[in-house]
């Protein structure tokens, strides 16, 4: 399902807010100048974006930020205060005739193909290309990385956090307030639910782009209550009645009897906790969820808790479920669920037994691991920092590269060997074995015939083992589409759930020796005989014996 048009107008306006022509570095202006000065401005130039080590030390990448960049082209143009700041900081040597000429500048001329957002993707391949004049793609070039940089690494992160949680626990990102500004707290949002996160916790993230939202109470909420005087009103209506019932009072008569099932003794329990949990339920009686470790978890508040939740379940309400932020998260989940299972015995509530168990703390790809190896009754794992700030490592490090100029293979040649690009226009096919599982991706120059099925094709693998093979074609996709075309979004943009659905769809094409999070098989990459012998031709002629 395509984005709704209120939808894409809020998008594109937080993004055009944000993600203006300047944003960018100045040398793409000092070429920009140069090209022009020179006559180049208009020559017609291609740029492949793509990054040559995948993160995290996996086997592939999540795809994401082409719809952005988009939204991007299609609001690209200068404004006279764009190009009066311009002025000032560039050389006085420069002309005035190109800030003039900068006043015409769009991308009217720019076509743009590109895998789908959402698509695994691998190192090497290219991912985005755009045709269009030399100038114009140039000044392109820096916020096009920026748009897609940091949503396919945190992309990337959520679904290695998906695959470490297991498909049965839900998560939830909760990282705003440790994401790198508003931006980085937005994009995190958007991009770790397109990686497979279930929930956030960012309101307006929920709002721009449709994402499930989800909160409850921090440890400020309970701990601003002393005592039951603090709990005003005191009385809930009944799910099915229009009588109110004194909640502070049910919940006292019941606290004896909780605390001898419990074996907890009464004067250990936290009044204060227990006054904002009852002030908690009768706001949100069908939505009670509270933090039970802001004083003692078993001594007092999952007692507390399951107080009030009977109280609730009393009246006709069922109560959501716990959350704990500190200890050892998988012990106490085991403890607390056999503490429900009892309650649902004792008081005849079968569903109290089923009660949510939601967790946090600082929790990394390490811990989601850890809670798989050891017994645990986890239902809800909230994921901040370790999730947004992509701690393991920083960047994705997409390079966008010039591969032809008017017509002509261009390359990257240097004693770097994994700095040297391929050249050409390409065509990237993925390649299917008998199980439906992608195998390898075939880089292909674009004046080539089209790979079909039951042909045999010869390639050279790129990266480790490097040498040429024969494979026959089973089944074969071609990855890129065009996205823009003259002056338009060729189609309409996927909503952020339609790409999360094709990001989750694409995965389960890749085989679960790709995804392993330790020590994955190396996905294969290669390149037609035509393709690496241009590229052979080209370091033959600089004199350079590297691959």
């Amino acid at each position: 399902m395509a984005a709704s048009a209120e939808e894409l107008k809020c998008d594109t306006q937080a993004l055009s807010d944000r993600v203006q022509p300047l944003l960018t570095d100045l040398y793409q202006f000092t070429m920009a100048y140069s090209y022009w000065k020179c006559g180049k401005a208009n020559d017609s130039a291609v740029f492949e974006i793509f990054f040559r080590e995948n993160p995290f030390g996996g086997e592939y990448a999540l795809f994401a930020g082409l719809t952005d960049c988009l939204q991007f082209l299609s609001n690209f143009q200068y404004t006279q205060e764009d190009l009066d700041y311009l002025e000032s900081v560039l050389p006085c040597t420069v002309e005035k005739d190109f800030f003039e000429y900068l006043k015409t500048v769009d991308a009217s001329e720019v076509a743009l193909r590109s895998v789908p957002e959402g698509s695994v993707v691998f190192a090497r391949v290219p991912l985005i290309e755009v045709q269009g004049p030399l100038l114009v793609v140039q000044l392109l070039e820096t916020t096009l990385l920026c748009l897609v940089n940091y949503a396919s690494l945190v992309a990337t992160n959520a679904a290695r956090f998906r695959i470490a949680a297991g498909p049965d626990k839900k998560l939830i990102e909760l990282g705003l307030r440790r994401a790198q500004g508003p931006d980085g707290g937005l994009s995190a949002s958007r991009y770790s639910y397109i990686g497979g996160f279930d929930k956030t916790s960012n309101v307006l993230a929920g709002k721009l782009y449709g994402i499930p939202v989800t909160g409850t109470v921090a440890h400020s909420f309970i701990s601003s209550f002393n005592s039951m005087v603090d709990v005003k009103p005191r009385t809930l209506k009944p799910a099915t009645e229009d009588k109110v019932v004194d909640l502070v009072s049910l919940c006292e008569n019941l606290l004896p009897y909780v605390c001898h099932l419990l074996k907890v003794p009464l004067e250990r329990l936290n009044q204060g906790e227990l006054a904002a949990f009852i002030s908690y339920a009768i706001s949100f009686p069908k939505n009670f969820l509270v933090l039970v470790d802001t004083y003692n978890v078993m001594w007092s508040g999952v007692p507390n808790f399951c107080t009030v939740a009977l109280a609730l379940a009393k009246l006709g309400y069922q109560a959501v479920g716990i959350r704990l932020d500190s200890g050892d998260l998988a012990q106490q989940s085991v403890v607390i669920r056999r503490i429900f299972q009892t309650c649902s015995i004792e008081f005849q509530f079968p569903w109290f037994m089923s009660l949510s168990i939601t967790v946090s703390n600082n929790i990394n790809e390490k811990s989601l691991l850890q809670f798989n190896q050891q017994e645990n009754s986890i239902d809800v794992i909230g994921v901040g920092t370790h999730l947004v700030t992509c701690p393991l490592q920083s960047s994705l490090g997409y390079v966008c590269k010039l591969v032809e100029l008017n017509g002509s293979p261009r390359i990257k040649l240097t004693e770097d060997t994994n700095k040297i690009t391929l050249p050409g226009r390409k065509t990237v096919y993925r390649l299917f074995d008998a199980s439906g599982h992608c195998f390898l991706d075939l880089l292909a120059l674009n004046d080539e015939p089209s790979l079909v099925v039951g042909q045999e094709v010869e390639c050279q693998m790129l990266g480790k083992g490097e040498g040429s093979v024969r494979i026959v074609v089973s089944r074969v996709e071609t990855m890129h589409q065009d996205y823009f075309r003259e002056a338009k979004i060729c189609s309409p943009l996927p909503s952020v759930m339609d790409v999360r659905e094709y990001s989750q769809c694409s995965l389960l094409m890749l085989g679960e020796e790709h995804k392993r999070l330790s020590k994955p098989k190396p996905y294969k990459v290669a390149i037609t005989e035509k393709l690496y012998r241009l590229l052979n031709n080209f370091k033959i002629a600089n004199g350079s014996s590297h691959i």
